[in-house]
């Protein structure tokens, strides 16, 4: 029996925090606490993105930047670099081998693209950490990656969906969109994008792939 929300789809677009990697605000807040660095942990249990989180999303300062506007917006902490991208970090958990498995078997009928909203900090502890969990590297799971920090737009700003679909070739219609955010998923309807808007990355394996 033909998945319906797969019908006439080739192409899926995933999101990649809450989607594929497991996120951990408390983990994080906490690790911020240890380093001394308490006084920005209101960003994390916000979610807040803006000041010095927003600008390292977008590439618009690099890591040291970050690192210096941590110890300047709080003057207890006297971490290194290395151990600010580290405490940054911990609000990556793991992404479950399970969840990249069934990337990997809708791979073999669909275009898969990333579209993510994500630093240098948290993408290269997932190159780095994660994805070596699966054996294989991302460029494995994915056509093509499109991380906010590399093209200085995040979503759900228009011109991240625009540049992905020109980057891709992709027709809005034959697109499926999964996200965690109901204003990013939005966003992509307005371009025609068909969207899939999931809470946690256990809920779309389910209705994509027979398991």
């Amino acid at each position: 029996m033909e998945n319906n929300i797969l019908k006439g789809i080739k192409n899926i677009v995933f999101d990649f925090g809450c989607v594929l990697v497991n996120l951990d605000r408390h983990k994080c807040i906490e690790a911020l606490d240890r380093i001394g660095a308490g006084e920005i942990a209101h960003y994390v249990d916000e979610c807040k993105q803006i000041d010095m989180f927003l600008d390292l999303e977008l590439g618009k300062i690099g890591e040291k930047e970050f690192c210096d506007e941590i110890r300047h917006r709080a003057p207890g902490c006297t971490a290194t670099d290395k151990e600010i991208c580290e405490a940054w970090g911990e609000l990556l958990t793991d992404i479950p081998v399970r969840r990249l498995k069934l990337v990997e078997k809708l791979h073999k009928d669909y275009n898969i693209y990333l579209l993510s909203n994500s630093n240098s900090v948290h993408w290269n502890k997932s190159v780095d950490l994660f994805f070596p969990e699966s054996g294989h590297a991302p460029e494995y799971y994915f056509d093509k990656t499109f991380i906010s920090y590399n093209m200085g737009l995040t979503k759900p700003d228009p011109r991240i969906f625009t540049a992905m679909l020109d980057g891709t070739g992709a027709k809005p219609e034959e697109t499926l969109f999964i996200d965690d955010s109901i204003s990013n998923c939005k966003a992509a309807e307005e371009f025609g994008i068909r969207t899939l808007h999931v809470s946690n990355g256990d809920e779309w394996g389910g209705l994509l792939v027979d398991e």
